[in-house]
C-alpha cells in the first residue's frame, strides 16, 4: 500500500475513539443546532444556520480523513531498543549535551504528534535523527535556535 500510514497501537486507539465521538455525540449536537437555526425563519439572513451548517462540513470532513486513515493505518509495534535501535514507539531518555539536562520522549507518528506532551514524530528533525539509533549513540538536530546535541541515555 503506497499511501498506508504508520500508527501505534496507542494511537490507532485515540483515533478510532475520536472518530466514535464525532460520529455519535458531536454530529447529534450538530444536527440539532442546524434544526434550531431553521426553526428561526428566514435561511439567508440567518448567521446560526450558517454557522451551524460550516460546522457540519468541517466535522464530516475530518470524518471522512479519520476513516480514511484508518482504513489505510498498518500499526506498527516499536523496537526493543536492543536489536534495531529506535523506532516508531520507542521511548527515549535523552541527554541534552549544551545543558546537562534530561528529557524523555515518544517517538509517534505525525498524526499523534505533540511536542507539549513530549510525543515526537518520526518525521520531524529530531524523530528523524532518532530513529535506528540505540544507547550512547548522539545526535545532531538543527532547530531554529541553533545546533541542538542530544545522546541516548535509555531507550524501551
Amino acid at each position: 500500500m503506497a499511501n498506508e500510514t504508520v500508527l501505534t497501537a496507542e494511537g490507532y486507539e485515540k483515533l478510532k475513539k475520536e472518530l466514535e465521538e464525532l460520529k455519535g455525540p458531536v454530529r447529534g449536537r450538530i444536527a440539532e443546532a442546524i434544526r434550531e437555526a431553521k426553526s428561526h425563519g428566514d435561511l439567508r439572513e440567518n448567521a446560526a444556520y450558517h454557522e451551524a451548517k460550516l460546522n457540519q462540513s468541517r466535522l464530516e470532513s475530518r470524518i471522512a480523513d479519520l476513516e480514511k486513515t484508518l482504513q489505510l493505518a498498518k500499526v506498527v509495534a516499536g523496537s526493543d531498543g536492543k536489536t534495531g535501535g529506535a523506532f516508531l514507539g520507542s521511548k527515549i531518555k535523552l541527554l541534552d549535551l549544551d545543558y546537562d539536562d534530561e528529557m524523555t520522549i515518544s517517538l509517534v507518528s505525525s498524526y499523534e504528534a505533540n511536542p507539549a506532551q513530549d510525543l515526537i514524530s518520526i518525521s520531524s528533525p529530531l524523530g528523524a535523527a532518532l530513529l535506528g539509533k540505540v544507547v550512547g549513540n548522539e545526535v545532531e538536530v538543527a532547530a531554529p535556535g541553533g545546533l541542538q546535541k542530544y545522546r541516548i541515555v535509555e531507550l524501551s
